[in-house]
């Protein structure tokens, strides 16, 4: 045996550290690329079992994608999706309530010829304020209702990426998920501000406020039943138009960003801004019909003034009275609207997010 230049070292038989694939000995890869160091010496048996289980193809359990979220999707990240929300719930409602009192009036009345009458009218007789009628609901709960909408998608998406499921089609889900989980709040608001942006002007009016509105709601409708009438129909629209909106915007987002040979951060604020607008439109062409029947159930009489007995009776009345035209009263606007609103709103939290970051 020669000791010159380590020949000894030839003869001897491996030892087991040497055998280790390279994948394990080095870094592991997750679902989201981030490297996971295993040490030169020190073999972590948790991580290295999740490696060998992903490369046998064996499913992971629930409490495994449960732990990852805690892990990736922490509680610093939901809080940042929701303040980040609230944020543009805000530049949400200011840019898009003239556009929805607009809206809501062709929605539930005949005397308007087109969005633009119904806009001169409401000019003439009410006045400029009149556009921000009801606009202290939404102010104070769609800022809640976005920030739920985003923090519960960010939640929704990182838990979906866990269980490795279909790129896009986990994106509708965890956007349906945030609509879901957004209606709880958005039924009641939505309801209380389309109350008062159709009441009488002046001295006719019914409703001295939101407070008073949700009083005389409760007190007609039978408590929580009355403030909650047409919930049903809010929680289908809510996960549909969602399901869509985010699914719209992330697909831009991310073919923009391959095709640009870039990250998702580095999307210009101006393209941002043009795929929101973009996703809005997809979120109201996809959920439209939905949002007409919530709007005249959001507008029907209590007791022996009922029209609507359900969202059924709804659409069955809707088709018998005016066809398939009648889901579709108030698109125009509705679309105008979106545009800038949907544009601002993710502009908004990108830029939060990204200030943040």
């Amino acid at each position: 045996m020669h000791l010159s230049g380590f020949n000894f070292l030839k003869d001897q038989p491996p030892t087991r550290s040497l055998t280790y694939p390279r994948a394990l000995t080095t870094y592991a890869r997750g679902p989201d690329h981030a490297r996971i160091g295993l040490g030169s010496c020190i073999r972590k048996e948790s991580v290295s079992q999740s490696v060998s289980q992903r490369a046998r193809g064996k499913p992971r359990k629930m409490a495994d994608a449960v732990q990852d979220i805690d892990v990736k999707g922490s509680s610093l990240d939901t809080a940042k999706d929701l303040f980040a929300g609230a944020v543009g719930g805000v530049a949400q409602v200011l840019i898009g309530q003239p556009f929805d009192i607009v809206k809501v009036r062709l929605q539930t009345t005949a005397q308007y010829s087109s969005a633009l009458d119904a806009a001169k009218n409401i000019y003439a007789k009410e006045g400029p304020l009149a556009f921000y009628k009801g606009t202290l609901t939404p102010l104070l709960g769609i800022g809640a209702c976005v920030s739920i909408q985003f923090g519960a998608f960010g939640y929704a998406k990182r838990y979906f990426e866990t269980l490795n499921a279909g790129r896009y089609a986990q994106y509708y889900a965890a956007g349906a998920f945030a609509g879901v989980a957004n209606s709880v709040i958005s039924g009641p608001i939505e309801h209380v501000r389309i109350r008062l942006q159709t009441q009488p002007h002046g001295a006719a009016r019914l409703y001295a406020g939101p407070l008073d509105c949700v009083r005389k709601l409760s007190s007609r409708g039978g408590g929580l039943r009355g403030v909650y009438r047409g919930e049903a129909v809010t929680i289908i629209r809510e996960a549909q138009a969602y399901g869509m909106w985010f699914l719209a915007f992330e697909w831009m987002m991310n073919a923009d960003a391959a095709r640009n040979g870039i990250s998702r951060g580095e999307v210009p604020a101006y393209k941002v801004a043009f795929y929101g607008g973009l996703a809005g439109e997809v979120l109201w062409l996809g959920s439209y019909p939905f949002d007409v029947i919530k709007s005249k159930m959001q507008t029907d009489g209590f007791g022996d003034n009922m029209r609507y007995k359900s969202m059924r009776d709804c659409f069955a009345q809707t088709w018998r009275a005016e066809g398939m035209r009648g889901f579709w009263k108030g698109l125009a606007p509705t679309l105008l609207r979106a545009m800038p609103v949907s544009a601002g709103t993710f502009a908004v939290v990108e830029a939060t997010m990204r200030a943040m970051s």
